[in-house]
Order: structure tokens, then C-alpha cells, then sequence
């Protein structure tokens, strides 16, 4: 039997892993900060033990140059994002480091972003029979719960809190999952810097959107003119907002297996002599 998956966002837990610590985690002489990297490992790890001892875990990275074709779409695409602290980019390459040591696969695949290339493996996966989880906050993946063996994992919440199924949907934002992208576009999405259309929030989006609308599909006696006005722009937000789970990734990435365990972050900094 092939094991089920569990996709991670690498970003998303090496950013966690870079803020989510009370002190910072240096190197016996105090002089590197080491918090990112022994972050990650920790988390992963615990990750694995509580949700996915049988599964296989992929790690999927953002490409440097992930962000061009939005971008392309719209020069506002994520462009309030500050940079990041140089120590948590320089914990990325150990991050790889620690996941080539002990076992587990991961990509970065040049010119896409992780969620792209995170949908894509999650539809291959899927053709298999295999069932998906995917360690993330991103909100975009919710649009990917319209299958209903694929979940969405949080590890920084309360147990009982941590997985997203599609059947959450619905009664939460009050449209269902493959609306996602509509329901986003109308709302806005500031991580992203995407406005959302003026003066409509999650209650009257859900409103517009009811009985399985599209935005095509929503009356035009029901916009106001200030909506129509920006409907291109609103229909543009849409396309950049759904994921390409079409993307042109080699074959091979996934193998089919349950990861090993791994072991603990201060085993694997010691035997990678980063402390």
C-alpha cells in the first residue's frame, strides 16, 4: 500500500520555527543564532510523532523566483512584504541540509510557488488513492478541501482544532470549498496585498456567492457600481488567487513510503556539526 502524504509548507514552518521560540537557540559558544534550523527539525519531528508516524512527508519550498507570474498579473502581488531577517534566510539552506540528512524528500522547484507545486503533488497523490494532509496557515489551500481526503494541518493550535476539512467550510465562511478563489477575490487577501473589492466583507461575499455562485454567475442587479467597476480587477485577484496543480515537476519526487522517524533536532544538529 502506498502511505498517505503529508505536504508541508516550508516557508510557513520555517517561519514559525524562526518567531515561535521563547529564547533564542544559539551554538554552544553563543555566537550563531541556530533558532531557525533547530526550529524546524523540532517541529517537523513532533509533527510526525503526533499526526503522521505512517506517512510519507514532502517538504515544499518557495522557488526564489516563485512569485514572477502573479507578479506579472498584478505588480502589487505581495509587494508589502518586509524582508526577511537575514538569519532566517540563511537557515534555509540547513533546513535542506537537516531534511537530505535524515530522509526527507523536498522541493523547490524553479519559477513556482510552494502552493502551486503543493497542489500539484496533492492531485498526483490523489490519482493514487492517496490521502493528503498539508502542513500550512496558508488560507489559499482551503480551495483544495473540495476533495474530502485532503485536510489542512496546524500544528499551533489546540488539538482538537487542528485539522480543516472541507465539510468546516461552509459553515464557517459560508461558501463552500472550490468557491475559494471567488470568495477571496471579493474579500481580499492582505497577506498577499490583494484588496478585495470596496466595501464587501466575508458576510456579504457569502451572500453573493450563494447557491454555488461564481462570479459570473452572480446577478448583476445584486453589484453595485462600484463593484462593476472594478469587476476585471476582481476577476484578475481570482485567477492569481486559485492554485496550478498542473505544474511541470519532474516525476519521482514522491516515493510512496512512510518517512522513517525522525530523530530528535539536537541529534541531527550534532551529527551535521552545527552546534
Amino acid at each position: 500500500m502506498t502511505a498517505p502524504l503529508l505536504l508541508v509548507d516550508g516557508h510557513h514552518l520555517l517561519h514559525r520555527a524562526w518567531h515561535g521560540f521563547p529564547a533564542r537557540i544559539t551554538t554552544r559558544d553563543g555566537r550563531i543564532d541556530r533558532t531557525g534550523v533547530f526550529g524546524f527539525a523540532a517541529l517537523l519531528r513532533k509533527a510526525q510523532a503526533q499526526h503522521a508516524e505512517l506517512f510519507e512527508i514532502c517538504v515544499v519550498f518557495d522557488a526564489e523566483d516563485g512569485s514572477q507570474a502573479r507578479v506579472a498579473q498584478d505588480t502589487a502581488y505581495k509587494a508589502q512584504r518586509p524582508a526577511p531577517a537575514p538569519g532566517l534566510i540563511d537557515s534555509l539552506m540547513l533546513v535542506k541540509d537537516v531534511l537530505d540528512n535524515t530522509g526527507v524528500r523536498w522541493i523547490e522547484h524553479a519559477g513556482c510557488e510552494a502552493d502551486d507545486v503543493i497542489a500539484t503533488l496533492t492531485a498526483r497523490a490523489r490519482d493514487r488513492g492517496r490521502a493528503v494532509d498539508i502542513l500550512t496557515t496558508d488560507k489559499d489551500f482551503i480551495q483544495l478541501l473540495a476533495d474530502p481526503s485532503v485536510r489542512l494541518l496546524n500544528t499551533g493550535l489546540a488539538l482538537e482544532r487542528r485539522y480543516t476539512a472541507g465539510e468546516h467550510i461552509l459553515p464557517r465562511f459560508g461558501v463552500l470549498a472550490e468557491q475559494w478563489p471567488d470568495y477571496r477575490a471579493l474579500t481580499g487577501d492582505p497577506a498577499d496585498n490583494i484588496p478585495g473589492a470596496r466595501g464587501v466583507g466575508p458576510k456579504t461575499a457569502a451572500r453573493l456567492l450563494t447557491d454555488r455562485r461564481r462570479l459570473e454567475s452572480i446577478p448583476t442587479g445584486e453589484l453595485r457600481a462600484a463593484w462593476t467597476v472594478q469587476w476585471p480587477e476582481i476577476l484578475r485577484w481570482r485567477e492569481m488567487i486559485k492554485l496550478d496543480a498542473k505544474v511541470d515537476i519532474p516525476d519521482g519526487v514522491l516515493t510512496g513510503r512512510s518517512t522513517t522517524r525522525l530523530p530528535t533536532a539536537a541529534r541531527v544538529l550534532d551529527v551535521l556539526d552545527l552546534w
